[in-house]
């Protein structure tokens, strides 16, 4: 039984020894709890020291395996993918689904836009022409007052790209928007962006007051920000065969029928929010692990795709399928606004890693591969759904975590895994084989 949580006062200013103390203290057996806290942090202290900066109040780690996923040929380039998941089956499908691929030419991909976009949020309780009328030449004292903060993006080829008035005083009185568009090449750009949107704000203040008959209230900056919702920071990849090749890809069953039932899973996932959901849910095993491996945001990625899966009014698939004559083609559409520098990529020792056996990548490069480790993830799941069906391959990869759950010998695992090669995986159906061959051992 825990014991009753008090309010606690300075949490923050506790070094991680007392905090685990305290958090143990309201456990039972907390000298069990401060045992495991231990046991998962990093050897190296110097490591240690640097992973608690990462965030705060931090007591351990909370460690996630660091897979890797072969014979991704994406672009004509043969890659080693990285993947942070906790769950062995989407590895597995989206190594199978590479392989696949691999002699097909491989995942292609284009880099349709990297614009990002921020707002700068404001009550206009002035004359609207006053605003309108004078856009030009605020437009340009914004871009002209923050050229010290874009000085180094600009020398990298990027920096603002547009600022525009937009207008929803029609849904909330005096309600307006600086809708500024910007490009952060290989930087994912949050910092950047924000900083320059609450530049933005003060000069934007300033403008005004300077502005005749200027009122005490007439402008009142509310928030400044920058969106999640990235649609023209865009990456497209595709694979595509003839319909010939795909013939027994699943024993006895022949290409043509293959991609019917593939393409009638796809629409269904088109036609269908519910569907489309858990749809959209498998791309995403595989985006999000590479954008973990990589030290992106992947809540940011996935808010993002959720919403650009929305802008038609209905939630529908990010994938779609042609035949067209003889060939098959999977495509994936996905906004992914990604950075290679800055954040936790010149910092954190394995996002290092997964730069370097990565190539040390462009951001248009990780989009690349990001998306198509979303693809092959969505093939390997579409596949599956249109012929032998999720579980049997989901489950017999779920099988060892069930054996570590229910204590199974290392000396009763081959034959565990022997019987269930044909047999449906289940807890109870591995309780009882285990019973089984315990039995049968005491004879």
């Amino acid at each position: 039984m825990n014991k009753p949580i008090e309010r606690v006062e300075g949490f923050s200013k506790l070094d991680q020894i007392e905090k685990r103390e305290l958090v143990a203290s309201v456990l039972e057996n907390p000298n069990d709890v401060m045992d495991l806290l231990q046991s998962f942090a990093h050897q190296d202290a110097e490591i240690q020291e640097l992973l608690n900066e990462f965030s705060e109040n931090t007591l351990t780690n909370f460690p996630l395996p660091y897979c890797i996923a072969p014979n991704f040929k994406i672009d004509g380039k043969n890659y080693l993918v990285p993947m942070v998941i906790e769950e062995s089956s989407v590895v597995a499908a989206a190594s199978n689904a590479a392989k696949f691929w691999f002699d097909k030419g491989g995942f292609r991909t284009e880099i349709v836009n990297t614009e990002k976009v921020g707002q700068v949020h404001f009550i206009w309780n002035d004359d609207v022409k006053k605003l309108t009328d004078n856009f030009a030449s605020l437009k340009q004292e914004l871009i002209n007052g923050t050229m010290d903060i874009t000085e180094n993006m600009r020398n990298r080829g990027g920096g603002i790209l547009d600022i525009v008035l937009k207008d929803f005083s029609h849904e909330e009185p005096g309600l307006m928007q600086l809708f500024a568009t910007f490009e952060t090449v290989d930087s994912m750009g949050a910092n950047f962006i924000n900083s320059c949107l609450e530049r933005f704000a003060m000069l934007f203040k300033d403008w005004y007051n300077s502005l005749d008959g200027a009122q005490e209230n007439g402008l009142e900056i509310v928030m400044c920000i920058l969106s999640n919702l990235t649609p023209n920071c865009m990456v497209k990849c595709w694979v595509e065969c003839d319909i010939s090749d795909l013939d027994n890809y699943v024993p006895g069953t022949s290409g043509e029928d293959f991609a019917r039932r593939f393409r009638t899973a796809i629409r269904i996932a088109q036609v269908d929010s519910f569907r489309a959901t858990t749809h959209n849910k498998g791309i995403y095993n595989g985006v999000d692990a590479v954008v973990l491996a990589s030290g992106n945001d992947f809540r940011a990625v996935e808010a993002c795709g959720h919403a650009f899966a929305s802008m038609s009014g209905k939630y529908t698939s990010l994938t779609d399928v042609k035949i067209d004559g003889s060939r098959f083609v999977f495509t994936l559409r996905l906004p992914l606004a990604l950075g290679v520098v800055g954040g936790l990529t010149n910092l954190h020792p394995l996002v290092k890693l997964t730069n370097k056996l990565l190539g040390n990548p462009s951001a248009k490069t990780l989009m690349g591969i990001a998306a198509a480790a979303g693809l092959a993830n969505n093939f390997g799941a579409v596949k599956s759904l249109v012929t032998t069906g999720i579980q049997r391959g989901h489950m017999k990869m779920h099988l060892f975590n069930i054996m570590k759950q229910l204590g199974v010998e290392k000396h009763e695992q081959a034959q565990i895994i022997e019987y269930f090669k044909e047999n449906v995986v289940s807890v109870s159906e591995v309780r009882k084989c285990m019973e089984m061959i315990r039995e049968n051992a005491k004879v």
